[in-house]
């Protein structure tokens, strides 16, 4: 089996863990199916922004997937001392626990990527408490920890939050009643800002798109606003083109919705049909399987830069898109909620700060000025200050 060297490297101004490895296909798909991992072009490996994934989780992810992983490198940073590594010595009493628990948290029917990180956080917690030699786990038992835990591992705010998530049902498990404010441990989610692309970027993004798939595929995830997954996972038994709809089954949160077929997209779905004939999947490999995620992401960036898009585009950059571009045609949030499926109103609510038609029709109080002592009628039509002159 080939093995995965991590190591350290920088991109975009962040630290990133990257991951080298010989061509291995299945290899390749393992890889791939840790979320915050990502390919690029520019450092030719795989990495993941060390605030998106601590080390210590990432090789816990790649382990779980039976990946040999080298990460000797992680620990030797230049005119830095060896990082110290993390090693878990549970006793037989916490191996035997930890059955216990993660048989609950599979009961819960968490992913088994959830499961498997939820159960490295609460081991390593009663390791933590074991060495207290206490009766009872206390709230401050958790504060202590999970303050250990940030400094120590410099966890980001998503894996700190999931860390409280892991406690959260710990203390469930436990019934430990009186630790019933655990969320006040839990810091605030980052909220940023999506990146969303013009409509008439997204039509020049389609034209320079040469490829038949690579067209239809990218026009399906911008017309319907799937996410990547539900794309790759999408059957040809699963549209409807008489009705223009898509059934998308087992999407985030285990629950299937409809997603609506674009009209003008008709035509192009018809064409890459009868040119390619996939037998099972919406867009397949050469070889009949199903497509990969890092493709579609390799094509979309080659897309971008034959448009001239200077924005960091990705295959979800198109579902923000299209949901503010819903948004600012007069679509209701509820509806909008419906058709990303979204569980709660308070996510759909992010595409309403990006969504400016109304706001850009404000006239800046610069305009206004100008307007009053240039008006429209004035021969003057040059504004004074739009020459170049030097000081």
């Amino acid at each position: 089996m080939n093995k995965v060297v991590l190591n350290r490297s920088k991109h975009r101004n962040r630290s990133v863990i990257t991951l080298k490895f010989g061509f291995n296909t299945e290899l390749k798909r393992k890889v791939m199916n840790i979320r915050p991992v990502r390919w690029s072009q520019t450092l030719t490996s795989f990495y993941v922004f060390e605030n998106d994934l601590s080390s210590d989780l990432l090789i816990n992810a790649l382990i779980f997937q039976e990946v040999s992983v080298n990460f000797s490198a992680l620990h030797v940073r230049a005119n830095q001392p060896p990082k110290k590594t993390f090693e878990r010595k549970a006793s037989p009493g916490i191996q035997k626990e930890m059955v216990q628990l993660r048989r609950y948290l599979e009961g819960q029917r968490f992913s088994e990527s959830t499961v498997k990180t939820y159960c490295v956080f609460i081991e390593d917690f009663l390791i933590f408490w074991e060495t207290k030699h206490k009766q009872t786990i206390e709230k401050d038992d958790l504060r202590l920890f999970i303050e250990e835990q940030v400094s120590k591992k410099r966890y980001g705010i998503s894996t700190h939050r999931q860390l409280v998530s892991a406690l959260k049902h710990m203390v469930e498990y436990y019934k430990l009643d009186e630790i019933d404010d655990i969320e006040t441990l839990r810091p605030k989610k980052s909220r940023y800002l999506p990146t969303v692309l013009s409509q008439q970027e997204v039509i020049a993004l389609l034209q320079v798109t040469r490829n038949l798939k690579h067209r239809a595929t990218l026009a399906l995830i911008y017309s319907t606003g799937m996410r990547i997954g539900e794309v790759l996972s999408l059957k040809l038994n699963d549209i409807d083109v008489d009705r223009r709809q898509i059934f998308v089954r087992h999407a985030k949160g285990r629950k299937d919705r409809m997603a609506i077929m674009a009209e003008s997209f008709i035509p192009l779905f018809r064409n890459y049909f009868m040119s390619y004939q996939p037998k099972v999947w919406f867009v397949e490999s050469p070889t009949g399987g199903q497509y990969s995620a890092s493709t579609i992401r390799h094509f979309l960036k080659r897309a971008c830069r034959r448009a001239g898009i200077r924005k960091r585009v990705t295959p979800h950059t198109l579902r923000h898109s299209y949901a503010t571009h819903l948004i600012e045609a007069g679509v209701g949030l509820r509806h909008v909620q419906d058709l990303l499926g979204h569980s709660k109103p308070e996510t759909t609510m992010i595409y309403t700060h990006v969504a400016k038609k109304d706001l850009l029709a404000i006239k800046s109080p610069l305009d206004q000025a100008l307007l009053e002592v240039y008006p429209p009628d004035n021969e003057v039509h040059k504004l004074p200050f739009s020459d170049t002159f030097s000081g």
